[in-house]
C-alpha cells in the first residue's frame, strides 16, 4: 500500500435499499481503473472484503464493493446484475476509468464474476476487461448466466484475461478447483494466471475467521496478512493495461 492511508469508503445505493461501498483510489492521477468486487454466500458481507478493497485503493484503484444475497429467491441474481449495471454506469462519477474494468469476486463471488465476464452472451459493450476469482469453484452453474463457467471455458477461448488466486491451506473450497479451471484455460490458449498462495479461505482476502461470531473480521495473522496483499496486488495487476500472457502453443 502507498504511504497515504485510504479514507473510509463512501457508502452509495446501488438500487432502492441496496448498499455499495466506494473505496476511492489513494494517489491517482487521472482516471483510476475499476474493480467491481464481489463477496461470498454470506448476506450482505461487503465489509468483510473492506481490507482487501482499501489495500487496492491503496494501489491507486477505485474499487467497488455491494452487498448481496445469495439466499434469496433468484439465489442474488438480480442484486448481482444491479451492482454490475450501477458499476459500469457510475465508475467515471467516482473518478474510475470505464475502458479498465475488473470484474472480481470472493468464494462464491468468484465463481460469479468469471461467468459473467467470459460468458458468450454478456455484450461485448460492457464485457469487462478482466476477470479475477479468489478462492472460488468454477464448475457448478452461476446464477448470473444460468451456466457454470468451467465447461464454457474449456470448450472455447476465454474473450478476456482470467487472473485466479488461491490459497494452498484453503479447507472449504480447495485450490484444485481452481487449477482445475486454470488447466482448462491453458488447454485453450486463455490468457490466464494462477497465484497459490500460503494462506487459508479467509486469509487471501486479508481476513480471518471469527468462530465467536462466525464472521471474518481483519487479519492479524501474518499469513493472511501477506496473501492479502498479494491478492490486492493482482487486482492491480488485471486491472493494469497488460495481460498475463498466452499459454504457449503446443504445436510450436
Amino acid at each position: 500500500m502507498t504511504g497515504q492511508r485510504p479514507t473510509p469508503p463512501e457508502v452509495v445505493e446501488y438500487t432502492p435499499g441496496h448498499l455499495m461501498d466506494v473505496h476511492r483510489p489513494v494517489g491517482a492521477e487521472g482516471p483510476a481503473a475499476v474493480v467491481l468486487l464481489w463477496h461470498g454466500r454470506g448476506s450482505d458481507e461487503r465489509d468483510v472484503l473492506r481490507p482487501l478493497a482499501q489495500e487496492a485503493a491503496g494501489l491507486g484503484l477505485l474499487v467497488l464493493v455491494p452487498d448481496w444475497r445469495s439466499d434469496q429467491e433468484d439465489g442474488g441474481r438480480a442484486r448481482l446484475l444491479a451492482s454490475f449495471e450501477y458499476a459500469r454506469r457510475e465508475a467515471a462519477s467516482f473518478g474510475g476509468d470505464p475502458a479498465r474494468f475488473v470484474l472480481a469476486g470472493w468464494s462464491l463471488g468468484g465463481r460469479e464474476a468469471v461467468a459473467l465476464a467470459t460468458h458468450p452472451d454478456t455484450p461485448e459493450e460492457v464485457r469487462p476487461t478482466a476477470a479475477v476469482g479468489i478462492a472460488s469453484a468454477y464448475g457448478r452453474p452461476a446464477v448470473t448466466t444460468g451456466e457454470a463457467p468451467l465447461p464454457l471455458l474449456a470448450e472455447r477461448p476465454s474473450p478476456v484475461p482470467v487472473w485466479l488466486v488461491h490459497g494452498t491451506a484453503d479447507d472449504l473450497v480447495p485450490a484444485a478447483l481452481s487449477r482445475e479451471l486454470h488447466v482448462a484455460l491453458t488447454e485453450r490458449r486463455s490468457p490466464v494466471r494462477l497465484l497459490e498462495l500460503d494462506s487459508d479461505h479467509a486469509g487471501v482476502v486479508l481476513t480471518e475467521y471469527d468462530p465467536a461470531v462466525e464472521r471474518c473480521r481483519p487479519a492479524r495473522a501474518d499469513h493472511a496478512v501477506r496473501a492479502g496483499r498479494a491478492t490486492a496486488r493482482v487486482l492491480a495487476e488485471a486491472a493494469a493495461a497488460g495481460a498475463p500472457a498466452r499459454a504457449a502453443d503446443p504445436a510450436r
